[in-house]
This record gives structure tokens, C-alpha cells and sequence, in this order.
């Protein structure tokens, strides 16, 4: 169903309890189509989507990511200790909703492993005496227009990279060549409640600049869409 560009983008947020009922075709086909639509450096498109629907391997992923979580989760929680009551409990039910998709992972209809090819990307960054981020920026727009397109076909969905801590079970279970890596894992399918809706982030009065670094966005000066 149509949905304008920017109600999407404000109401895409992390979905993880999902249904197992399965995604139409069509519906998946156009999920994919918006992740090729998205920009990548010197248009190369150095990436793959390992869409995963057999129960099996669903089932493989899920005996990755659960325990992987379930470490975080304990750091997680334990970072909000001393906090008071209305700071900590929305976050509890976050990570109660997480708990939820690491058991439930495998019934997700859809799992996307979206992968990046190294060899193909001009990482700018790679000699700098920091992380390399560049060769991300060559992936994520897939990942990002494949989650607008979820809200867009009423999908629930997730970004989630626990998986990459044990990068190589998932190599070897979805057959992905040595030279690639993995950059982000998508559960999708229909939410088992109301899905997308409002979020809270912090806006351009904290997260922009005029001109330098430390200087703020003018508040007020542009009005939202």
C-alpha cells in the first residue's frame, strides 16, 4: 500500500515479534527490488541478500544469534541498574521484546543476510589510524530502503549484527565466500501486534551543525515535513 516517504521514515521502528505466516511473493520481490534501488559507492552495488526461508537453516541462524543475545542482554540490562523506574522500564520491554525474537527466530517467514564484498568497494577510509566505516556505506542504503519498503508492505523488521560475533558459522551455513562479509541480519515478516509506529530520536537541534562541528542547528530555523 502506498505510504508517503516520510511517515515511513518516522515510523520505522525495531519490530520483533513476528508472525509465521508466510510473505507473498510479490511482496517479498518488491522488499528486494528496494534494496537494489539504493545508491553504493562508484554504483558497483557490492553486495549480496542471502534471503532465508528454509526452516532449517532459519532454525541454524537462530542457534547463532539466541545465545549471542542472551550474553548481551545481561550487559544490557545490568548498564541500567540505579536508574530510576521510568528510565528503566521502557528498556526492560525492550529487551523483553528481544528475548522474544531470539526464541521466535526461526519462525520469522524471512531472515535477509545482507552481505558486502570488500573487494569491490572503495573503502577511502581503510589506511586511517581508526575503524574503517566507509565500505559500510555501500550496504546500509540497501538495508535501509529494504526496511522502508517493510513499513511501506505493512512487514514488521529489525536490523540486528549479533550474528557477526560468530561470522563464520554463518558463512559457513549460508555458503558465503570467504573474501565477503556479513553486515547486517533482517528478520521479517507480520507483526503479532500493531508493528511500525512513532519513535523517539532525538532531532536536528542535538544531532546537526551549522557550518562546524560544535556549532548547533538553529533550533526552530526549518520546519518539519
Amino acid at each position: 500500500m502506498p505510504i508517503d516517504l516520510y511517515e515511513a521514515m518516522s515510523t520505522l521502528r525495531a519490530v520483533r515479534r513476528l508472525r509465521p505466516d508466510p510473505i507473498p511473493d510479490d511482496v517479498l520481490q518488491r522488499v528486494l527490488q528496494a534494496a537494489c534501488w539504493a545508491p553504493t559507492g562508484g554504483n558497483q552495488q557490492p553486495w549480496k541478500v542471502v534471503v532465508v526461508t528454509d526452516p532449517a537453516v532459519k532454525k541454524g541462524l537462530q542457534d547463532i544469534y539466541r545465545p549471542e543475545w542472551q550474553r548481551y542482554v545481561v550487559g544490557f540490562l545490568g548498564r541500567l541498574e540505579g536508574q530510576p523506574d521510568q528510565v528503566v522500564e521502557p528498556w526492560k520491554r525492550v529487551a523483553k521484546a528481544g528475548d522474544y525474537l531470539a526464541d521466535h527466530l526461526h519462525e520469522a517467514p524471512a531472515i535477509l543476510m545482507f552481505c558486502g564484498n570488500p573487494a569491490a568497494m572503495a573503502i577511502t577510509d581503510a589506511k586511517l589510524d581508526r575503524v574503517s566505516m566507509v565500505g559500510g556505506g555501500s550496504v546500509y542504503p540497501s538495508v535501509q530502503n529494504a526496511m522502508l519498503a517493510c513499513v511501506a508492505e505493512g512487514l514488521g523488521c529489525t536490523l540486528t549484527t549479533l550474528h557477526c560475533l560468530r561470522e563464520a558459522e554463518v558463512k559457513e551455513l549460508l555458503a558465503i565466500p570467504d573474501s565477503w562479509a556479513t553486515l547486517a541480519m533482517i528478520p521479517i515478516g507480520y507483526p503479532v501486534h500493531r508493528g511500525h509506529g512513532p519513535i523517539t530520536r532525538k532531532g536536528p537541534d542535538v544531532m546537526a551543525a551549522q557550518n562546524s562541528f560544535g556549532t548547533p542547528w538553529p533550533t526552530g530555523s526549518q520546519e518539519s515535513p
